[in-house]
């Protein structure tokens, strides 16, 4: 979840007599997910008496990156007691999407109020932050020392079970170890577990362990009441050692984006001769005049969400797979926009007509090579390895991968360094062989070298396309997908590395609010 906050005077509108402002008020709207309709979230207190309204009351709402998550905030002089903001005088509005203010310097955006024809509205300020929680993971290793013999010939196959202390006095399970076979001095592997589950943050909180027997599948407490009843002598039935214990802060997506972390986007279009040709309806790159195509669609639908995260919006545009001109050569990673000293493109509508432009000049070739585009971005992310940048990049292709040992090399490659790779198949293609790459299951391994991490999403764009053929909706449908696993991919890398999130970026010094979201 995050907060917004901060409202900026409304003074670019008062007149040089003076006049009394009675009270004011925001009105948050939010745009449901492949509609146009905006729905009422919420409204602010109402502020007496000044241009200068400081708002305590906050929005909270759940944030999914994956998601382009519309705002609108429409601001009011309030007239009368009525609750119909019909009776009000509108004062100006401003759009935004939840992940522009997150993906802001220190996650604050100014945005300027308009509306009113002709006239100056003033400028309305956000701030977000995530909602304080528990977020702290404890990590410990136990062992015991002379447990008692359980099984038949002399063992036992312990195994430790974790309780967290409720309120009224009970007791529910937060963690098992693994069992350990055959000894009466297990050492069991260190876990990790969040201090929410095992304490519900309460530090001072009870926490229960109890041993067992796997065999006997029974209450095995360490100290066992019926033997202390029975002999005199009885000290104990073994003892539980912690070996280690160790609390660290579990840092978010939001507190890396917050810290500075800027995301790099990179796109890669296929331009193979298996699109077929883009002047003809029946080709995938056909540039329809009264709707986007499937390469165009996807392109749209992953980077309008990525590009909040990037705060110069420039973008790097490669093709592969066609002869450029003017000698027909053929190349797996030329720049859309024929620069090849700087191939960005400013902003998705810009990395849109250099691909519009491209497919005008280039001529539609093969084989599919994968490797060349994934290698290039990899360069340019073994440069920035301290996580203040993070690369994703997203490749559209129709076909089969034609270098998939080089294309395997290269994920593995890819893995241990900050970056994302999201692979989107458009066309009636089988495209089972891609699922490799995508290492839900079994992870990408090259010369007997498993990836690091799994970095590579894969879907075929035809599982998302809406049946009534809203693209709105299935845009939706597509970045929701493919963009779900990114913060946690940006998660592992930094955890791998042991980079933590730099401290917030201060704003300059406002009047603030804290309107939370």
């Amino acid at each position: 979840m995050a907060s917004i906050g901060e409202f900026d005077p409304l003074n670019s509108s008062v007149p040089a007599t003076k006049i009394e402002i009675t009270v004011s008020l925001v009105v948050l709207y939010v745009q449901g997910i492949g509609t146009k309709e905006w729905r009422e979230f919420g409204r602010t207190e109402v502020i007496d008496n000044t241009l200068n309204p400081d708002f305590v009351r906050k929005f909270v709402l759940d944030y999914f990156f994956e998601e382009k998550q519309n705002l609108r905030f429409d601001v009011y002089n309030v007239d009368s007691r009525s609750s119909n903001i019909s009776k009000h005088s509108f004062l100006g509005q401003t759009f935004c999407t939840l992940g522009e203010i997150i993906g802001s310097s220190g996650s604050r955006l100014e945005r300027v109020l308009s509306g009113i024809p002709g006239k100056k509205c003033g400028s309305i300020i956000f701030t977000a932050e995530e909602l304080s929680n528990c977020r702290d993971i404890a990590t410990m290793q136990l062992c015991a020392n002379k447990l008692d013999k359980k099984d038949f010939f002399g063992k036992s196959d312990p195994f430790l079970v974790f309780y967290r202390s409720n309120e009224d006095g009970t007791f529910t399970i937060c963690h098992k170890t693994e069992v350990i076979k055959n000894t009466l001095n297990p050492v069991w592997q260190p876990f990790t577990i969040p201090v929410r589950a095992l304490c519900n943050g309460d530090y001072d909180r009870t926490v229960k362990v109890d041993v067992y027997d796997w065999d006997r599948d029974g209450r095995y407490a360490v100290l066992n009441p019926k033997k202390k009843g029975r002999k005199k002598k009885y000290v104990n039935s073994g003892t539980v050692t912690l070996l280690s214990f160790k609390v660290e802060s579990e840092y978010t997506f939001v507190d890396f984006i917050r810290g500075g972390t800027q995301l790099n986007f990179t796109v890669a279009i296929d331009f193979t001769a298996s699109n077929g040709n883009p002047s003809q309806p029946t080709s995938l790159h056909y540039m329809n005049p009264y709707q986007l195509n499937a390469y165009a669609m996807a392109l749209k639908a992953v980077g309008e969400i990525v590009q909040d995260y990037d705060s110069d919006k420039l973008f790097p545009a490669y093709g592969f797979g066609a002869k450029l001109p003017p000698d027909g050569k053929i190349s797996h990673a030329f720049p859309l926009n024929s620069d090849c000293e700087n191939a960005n493109c400013v902003g998705i509508e810009g990395v849109l007509e250099a691909y519009y432009d491209c497919l005008r000049k280039v001529q539609l070739y093969g084989p599919t090579n994968f490797a060349p585009v994934i290698n290039q971005v990899a360069q340019c992310a073994s440069e920035v390895t301290d996580g203040s940048q993070y690369f994703v990049l997203l490749i559209i292709t129709d076909g089969v991968i034609s270098d998939m040992v080089q294309t395997r090399e290269a994920v593995v490659t890819a893995a241990s360094l900050p970056m994302s790779v999201i692979i989107v198949g458009v066309g009636p293609a089988e495209f089972d062989a891609m699922e490799e790459l995508d290492g839900d299951e079994v992870r990408v391994s090259s010369r007997g070298r498993a990836a690091e991490r799994d970095i590579v999403q894969f879907v075929p764009f035809r599982d998302y396309i809406d049946r009534s053929g809203n693209q709105v909706l299935s845009m939706a449908r597509l970045a929701k997908d493919v963009l779900a696993e990114i913060p946690d991919q940006l998660l592992s890398f930094m955890k791998s590395r042991g980079i933590e999130p730099r401290p917030a970026l201060s704003p300059s010094p406002t009047p603030q609010i804290n309107v939370h979201l």
